[in-house]
């Protein structure tokens, strides 16, 4: 296991700068997944972690030693691509056997190596098979165990799962987070789907146009995000923000006034930074953050065009609303009719951001 440190990392391409200054420390055994949008440098800053594109600015440590000038071969890092890119012509073990061959390991140790990553990866009754006879998941599980048998100090995942379908998809995430807990190695895994980063990572770090946005658990993530966009990127559905200003704001509270509210403002047991009464601010509210009303607070009358049933779970859609676009979450036996439906805030679970969109410190 190794800590990975990143420190002031700067990559261009020519005069196109795609990393800028990024800090940060990853953890021995820590599995931390780098998220963000389609070309936000996630895949940039995994290939700088491993050798596959040279520094502009800059440092990448492992094990507190320096990787400038050091060849991707000497770096003990694995790289797990989105292309499987097995050996037609070998075998199972012969492809998971491959770079240890080549480093000049001995056949007996070869073939122990790769024995104890298939047993680890379920592969024990593959290994005489050709790629063509193995399921999409079974050729990316053999893609790993390439990794695993060099017994490196990082693995790297650049979007392992994107060529599978849904199904498949879930399945992997299982089984990779099963590989953390069995090897306890350090992890650096890229993706853009939001959910694989909830359920897979010890650490997530949100990164957009090359910078990093916010780095937490995913819990931290969903329920205090730094900004709006990670605040819109994090969860799915994405978190409401409503359009509203401060109405008030004393040592007894916040009073925030929403658009296409019942003219009740929302009351909320904080106070946030220097807010003053006409500031605007957005309050952010999950699905789930809605609640049926009591008397006297307020509440706000959303015309739902759509109702999307889950199963256990209902998600009433009304895109139209004044104050933003709504989805809001009913545990509601049977499902209401599309038409207007009136809902309370809970106060203990929003978020506020000021104009520029900077999360306030909301102090319970």
């Amino acid at each position: 296991m190794s800590k990975v440190e990143l420190r002031n990392v700067c990559k261009a391409f020519d005069s196109d700068q795609v990393i800028h200054d990024v800090s940060l420390d990853i953890q021995s055994g820590e599995l931390v997944v780098f998220v963000g949008p389609s070309g936000c440098g996630k895949s940039t800053l995994l290939r700088l972690i491993c050798g596959l594109e040279y520094l502009t600015g800059g440092e990448v440590l492992i094990d507190g030693r320096s990787m400038r000038g050091v060849n991707p071969s000497r770096r003990e890092v694995a790289m797990v691509f989105q292309s499987y890119a097995l050996y037609p012509h070998m075998n199972v073990a012969e492809n998971m056997g491959f770079a240890l061959r080549m480093s000049g390991i001995g056949k007996a140790e070869r073939a122990e190596r790769v024995r104890a990553a298939a047993q680890t990866l379920r592969l024990e009754e593959f290994l005489d098979r050709m790629p063509r006879q193995l399921s999409g998941g079974q050729r990316q599980r053999v893609a790993i165990g390439r990794a695993i048998v060099r017994e490196p100090k990082v693995f790297l995942f650049d979007e392992p799962l994107s060529n599978l379908d849904a199904e498949l998809r879930v399945q992997m995430r299982l089984e990779i987070a099963s590989l953390h807990q069995q090897l306890k190695a350090t992890m650096i895994y890229v993706t853009h789907d939001q959910v694989e980063a909830m359920t897979m990572a010890d650490r997530i770090v949100v990164l957009r146009e090359g910078r990093i946005e916010q780095v937490g658990t995913p819990v931290e993530l969903y329920r205090c995000p730094a900004n709006v966009f990670v605040a819109g990127f994090i969860g799915s559905p994405r978190m409401n923000l409503l359009m509203g200003k401060v109405m008030a704001s004393t040592e007894a509270g916040l009073d925030i006034g929403l658009v296409g509210g019942n003219g009740t403002p929302l009351r909320l047991p904080a106070t946030a930074g220097p807010l003053a009464a006409g500031d605007p601010v957005r309050v952010g509210v999950r699905p789930e953050g809605f609640l049926e009303p009591a008397d006297g607070d307020f509440r706000l009358t959303a015309d739902v065009k759509f109702v999307e049933n889950l199963g256990g779970t209902l998600l009433l859609h009304a895109p139209g609303h004044p104050s933003g676009t709504l989805v809001i979450e009913s545990r509601a036996v049977e499902p209401p009719e599309p038409g207007p439906v009136t809902v309370g805030i809970d106060p203990d679970r929003v978020n506020v951001f000021d104009s520029r969109g900077y999360a306030l410190p909301l102090k319970k």
